[in-house]
């Protein structure tokens, strides 16, 4: 019995529950059901569960008081009760003929169910199993008079919120709590699942790309888990992606290759010899996005980017942190705080000239949503965001990222942010905020050359936010490039950013903050900060995550010092420069030395040793 209360545990954990009063209503275990006389009243006269009892058999045979783990009730809906039985072991989940109620999961939620049904609506769950990596789970609603329940076949292996019960059998949207776990652990077992059927690296997001679009048509939505052949369901999905694509601004040729790269799956022989029934097939990924990723960005307490950080944790996965696709994934923590640096609100017009998945855009869109109301946020969504990629996958993954937001209007294009049409169309936008993580190492264009474009499209006195290697803020190199930038462009503020914030890739970067249009002013000094510590730690599987929760005060220190221009030893500097100078808070910062510890020193010793080891300088005599 020790292990059953795994289950149990495991339960109320994933439901978000507690036992007794809750928002929603009330959770009761093991049949004491307090003050509701009719649920008591039942659970008596049914008595303890047989070993053998037909689902049509209403006699009563076993003595004593029937028990399910939990019964919960709705403060909303007096007439619908759910109610929750569990077993340890999952080869004791469910009998050929769901005739076995004692020995079984589904077989007890049944015989319980169906007693229960002459009074109440009965939502019946079966759980067996206690990881939640291994568990069985079968859901019925038995409606009130009704001779035969109905499975709710989204919900099978799934434990749900209370409340999303009721919204499954009443056609409304789901609601999840955010679970930044959970959304680890889904990308990790859905990228493992597609590994193992041969799906390429630059395939998976688009392979999940293709769901969420199809997963915003509503009669798709409505219907794909009553399709049992492959090829229907894929046909049925591409025309969904279509409906959806279509209805947006988004060029033909353009829907036609999402749709393309799509249909690169309906040819794998690997997924097509999964049973749609079964864990890692085509339905199975259907529901696991539509079950446990989309709820969280309809939950009510909803703020964080769940799809978002679902979609940069699953290509974490793929081989090099994402490079199968070109992708150099811009973490949230900083994209928020560069948003902030260049000042957001909802009036702003933003753009990102190498957008990539879309993730500046979709930090701003949900920044300046925040204090805007429903006729500003539709304006937002249709004149506020603008984009350009050139990568086709790319741009797949950031009109998905714009599309399943309802944006409105797709203003991302697929092209070159050098060539003429692009500069055009977006120099007459009006655009205000220009955020950018260029490509870095490019054979024929220097990252600074891509916020020099960023900056000339923008409008007069526009702030343009950039994320860059600090090769860019070294003086020795790409003179003429700095040269023109200072020529007609202010350099506000430079922040020199952790070493490992890309981790794991190896790449020491800073964070520039431009004025559009108004020459230099080498007299007038420029902010440094030194913001190597963020609070973010390494932990295994899990690359760097804010484990301490210290990153929301070190951002508003690093804001304050910038807003208010202090110079603070070892934070901070303020420092008149030209182009021929380092752009960069280490030249400049007085150290703060009441902060230095033997550990301190002994690091420096050993890096510089590293050094000269590295560059064959070390002699040993």
């Amino acid at each position: 019995m020790a292990n059953e209360r795994y289950t149990e545990n495991l339960v109320l954990e994933t439901m978000g529950v507690s036992l007794g009063k809750n928002d929603f209503g009330y959770v009761f275990p093991q049949g004491e059901t307090g003050n509701f006389d009719g649920i008591e009243k039942r659970l008596r006269q049914m008595g303890a569960k047989p070993d053998i009892s037909k689902l049509n058999d209403m006699t009563i045979i076993g003595a004593g008081k029937a028990k399910p783990e939990y019964i919960v009730t709705f403060n909303n809906d007096k007439n619908t009760i759910l109610l929750v039985e569990c077993k340890k072991q999952v080869q004791y989940h469910e009998s050929q003929n769901k005739d076995m109620p004692k020995k079984y999961a589904v077989d007890g939620a049944l015989f319980y169910a169906k007693h229960l049904k002459g009074d109440y609506n009965v939502l019946a769950v079966a759980v067996s199993g206690t990881s939640k990596n291994n568990i069985k789970v079968n859901t019925f609603y038995w409606k009130k008079g009704f001779e035969e329940p109905q499975e709710l076949k989204k919900a099978k292996d799934t434990i749900l919120e209370p409340l999303n019960y009721l919204n499954l059998v009443t056609g409304k949207k789901l609601e999840r709590k955010y679970s930044l776990q959970e959304i680890r652990e889904l990308s990790q077992i859905m990228h493992e699942k597609l590994r193992q059927i041969k799906v390429s690296e630059k395939d998976k997001p688009i392979f999940v790309a293709g769901i969420l679009i199809a997963l915003q048509n509503s009669d798709f939505r409505a219907d794909w888990d009553s399709i049992t052949r492959f090829s229907t369901l894929v046909d049925s999905m591409i025309t969904a992606i279509d409906t959806i694509l279509d209805s947006s601004d988004i060029k033909r040729e353009k829907i036609d290759a999402i749709k393309s790269s799509f249909k690169r799956i309906k040819s794998n022989e690997k997924i097509k010899s999964i049973s749609l029934g079964e864990s890692g097939s085509l339905a199975w990924f259907i529901k696991q996005l539509e079950m446990r990723i989309l709820p969280m960005m309809n939950h009510y307490e909803y703020t964080e980017d769940a799809l978002s950080i679902f979609y940069h944790e699953f290509i974490k996965y793929s081989a090099t942190d994402g490079k199968g696709l070109g992708i150099v994934l811009t973490p949230k923590h900083l994209t928020d705080f560069m948003c902030k640096l260049g000042d957001i609100n909802k009036q702003s017009k933003v753009v990102d000239i190498c957008c990539g998945s879309g993730s500046f855009l979709v930090t701003a869109m949900s920044l300046m949503c925040k204090e805007a109301n429903a006729t500003e946020i539709s304006e937002i969504k249709k004149n506020g965001l603008y984009g350009v990629e050139l990568d086709t996958d790319l741009y797949t993954l950031a009109i998905t990222n714009m599309i399943i937001r309802k944006d409105g209007k797709s203003n991302i294009v697929c092209g070159d942010c050098f060539s003429k049409e692009v500069f055009h169309n977006l120099k007459d936008k009006n655009l205000s905020l220009g955020l950018i993580n260029p490509p870095y190492s490019q054979e024929d264009k220097c990252e600074l050359e891509f916020v020099e474009r960023l900056l000339n499209i923008l409008a007069s006195r526009g702030l343009a936010v950039a994320v860059v290697p600090m090769s860019c803020a070294i003086g020795t190199k790409f003179k003429e490039v700095r040269e023109r930038l200072f020529k007609y462009h202010t350099l506000k503020a430079v922040f020199s950013m952790p070493d490992d914030i890309f981790y794991p890739t190896g790449v020491n970067v800073c964070v520039m903050v431009w004025e559009g249009h108004k020459s230099h002013d080498s007299t007038k000094p420029t902010f440094f900060g030194y913001c190597k510590d963020d609070g973010f730690v390494k932990r295994k599987k899990m690359g760097r995550i804010d484990y301490y929760n210290k990153w929301d005060e070190i951002e508003k220190e690093w804001l304050n010092l910038y807003e208010r221009k202090m110079v603070v030893d070892g934070k901070s500097a303020m420092q008149c420069i030209t182009a021929q100078d380092e752009w960069l808070c280490e030249a400049y910062m007085k150290t703060d030395y009441s902060t230095l510890t033997q550990q301190d020193f002994q690091q420096t010793v050993n890096d510089y040793l590293a050094y000269l080891i590295k560059n064959g300088d070390f002699d040993e005599d």
